[in-house]
């Protein structure tokens, strides 16, 4: 008799109650993979949160070092070294700002103890226009006693005396960080072409010539746009000076300055600085004054942001008015007060990158144009004589 095989194969084997519950092979390493990259990715997410303000430092930077790169390759191009000629472009600036600032500072120190002084004599012209006009019988000793023992004076000399240390954090934080964009637009502007070459030994020949040409393009129009504030800084501090002189505010040559500046280069929130230094001015010489003041600056400004400026950027750095504006608006949406400062620039820069490589067609002016009643013309209708004589030439 034939011994029978129990390993034979086709002797099925017998199910087991856990084959249907045993998990896949490739599930555990999938897992395992998943949760790496999350953890990347959180981690990533979390160094990108940290390191945000000096991406924003570094563009800021960049932007700086194309606005004074043109005047470096000229000195340059005398034969003086570009990191002695970036460093004299930074000092003269500096200088020009420190005097700046220190004339206006010492200025505004003597119209301030100038209106200190008077501030009773103020306070009772006022008091005693607003008695004539509503007749009442106010006296300055019981605004003053009531002014003094308010509860809101009293917690507000608290709440400031408890944030002078808030304060002084923000202000050396302000520091460090214009430290570092310093320090970086110098390191753009004096090493441009060294830098320039770094970039481009990475890409291949062909690619060399887009990022050379880019970056020429963004050295441009940079410069209009610099070349666009300071033009409108220019008609600001002519139009406030003209209105500071009628009024007889002192010192109205530089705060004409001060206006044209701040209002322009100081995005967001450079139009309420540049104007509360005149108004408070204009009030030391007349309170009426300080009203006529804040009422040009409103209208002024309407002006400049609906007129002037759509105008003026547009023609230097060669974008449409409303691209212009709406390109502020997303600047300013994206990165606050940065990003409305070098949103028009930036804009420009692209728009003319992608005009080198998007290709424009003429528009069809024969049979496919409506006519001026708003009917098409019939394909047996001949075109007008002008239209044959543009066709002629054309042809020629």
């Amino acid at each position: 008799m034939a011994a029978t095989d129990d390993t034979a194969p086709d002797s099925p084997r017998p199910p087991r109650p856990d084959d249907g519950l045993r998990l896949p092979r490739w599930l555990p390493r999938a897992v395992v993979v998943t949760l790496a990259l999350f953890a990347c990715f959180q981690l990533a997410s979390w160094a990108f949160h940290q390191l945000i303000g000096l991406f924003i430092n570094i563009l800021i930077a960049f932007f700086v070092a194309l606005a004074i790169e043109p005047a470096v390759d000229r000195m340059a191009a005398r034969g003086m070294r570009r990191g002695i000629a970036t460093g004299l472009m930074f000092l003269g600036v500096t200088i020009a700002f420190v005097g700046f600032f220190t004339l206006l500072g010492s200025m505004l120190a003597g119209q301030i103890q100038t209106m200190v002084e008077n501030f009773p004599s103020y306070l009772d012209s006022v008091i005693s226009w607003i008695n004539r006009t509503f007749r009442t019988s106010l006296s300055r000793v019981a605004i003053q006693e009531s002014v003094l023992h308010s509860d809101w004076l009293q917690k507000y000399v608290r709440n400031s005396a408890s944030g002078v240390l808030d304060v002084s954090a923000t202000v050396l934080g302000g520091l460090f960080q214009l430290l570092t964009v310093l320090l970086f637009s110098f390191y753009f502007a004096a090493d441009g072409p060294r830098l320039r070459r770094t970039l481009c030994s990475l890409l291949p020949p062909h690619r060399q010539a887009e990022v050379l040409r880019a970056w020429e393009l963004a050295v441009t129009k940079t410069g209009g746009y610099i070349y666009s504030r300071a033009l409108m800084a220019l008609i600001s501090g002519v139009a406030h000076y003209v209105l500071l002189e009628i009024l007889g505010v002192p010192y109205a040559p530089a705060l004409a300055v001060w206006v044209g500046l701040v209002s322009q280069f100081i995005p967001t929130i450079g139009t309420y600085l540049a104007g509360a230094l005149p108004i408070l001015l204009a009030f030391t010489v007349n309170p009426w004054y300080a009203v006529w003041v804040f009422g040009f600056v409103v209208v002024y400004q309407q002006f400049e942001n609906y007129v002037l400026q759509p105008r003026i950027t547009a023609r230097t750095v060669n974008i449409h008015p409303a691209v212009a504006f709406g390109s502020v608006v997303a600047g300013t949406a994206l990165l606050g007060a940065v990003g409305a400062l070098i949103a028009i620039p930036a804009t420009a820069t692209l728009q003319a990158f992608l005009g080198v490589y998007v290709k424009r067609y003429e528009v069809a002016t024969d049979a496919d144009e409506p006519d001026g009643s708003g009917r098409r013309r019939a394909e047996g209708d001949r075109p007008s004589l002008f239209v044959r004589l543009l066709r002629a030439l054309r042809r020629r």
